[in-house]
């Protein structure tokens, strides 16, 4: 891969992460999307839509579908914002608790394989290579 360009390793890297959230997910009946929603979303006290499609990096007209998705297949419920009669809250159904905790552990089994296999001096250098073309995207400094 040494003579890839850099956009080419990150987009095939997020390519193969996401089709593998994918398989995974699918042996559950979901969708990478799905259990990152579910993860977004908090366990007890609701979450604005806003705030998951903030996190997920998602448009909230792109996060309709996947909430009217997680709706159909009873994961969450909306109640009207106590606080802002305008809004909606998504809480977490029973099931969509059980599912979000499948997604934190196949999250988590993901960075602990990474971390055993990577050591802490290349993964911090990872990370901090990551925040640099971050930032540089975020303050416009490319185009």
């Amino acid at each position: 891969m040494k003579d890839k360009t850099i956009d080419y390793i990150l987009r095939a890297t997020w390519q193969a992460v996401s089709r593998m959230y994918n398989e995974e997910a699918s042996k559950f009946e979901g969708s990478m999307a799905i259990g990152f929603a579910l993860l977004s979303i908090d366990k007890e006290n609701g979450t604005p839509s806003n705030y998951i499609s903030n996190r997920m990096g998602m448009e909230p007209t792109s996060l309709t579908r996947t909430l009217k998705t997680l709706e159909e297949k009873g994961l969450i419920i909306r109640k009207k914002n106590p606080k802002d009669g305008r809004g909606v809250l998504i809480y977490l159904t029973p099931l969509g608790k059980e599912k979000r905790l499948l997604s934190k552990e196949t999250v988590i089994k993901f960075n602990d394989t990474i971390k055993n296999n990577i050591s802490e001096e290349k993964l911090n250098h990872f990370l901090e290579v990551a925040e640099v073309i971050n930032d540089l995207i975020t303050e416009k400094k490319i185009f």
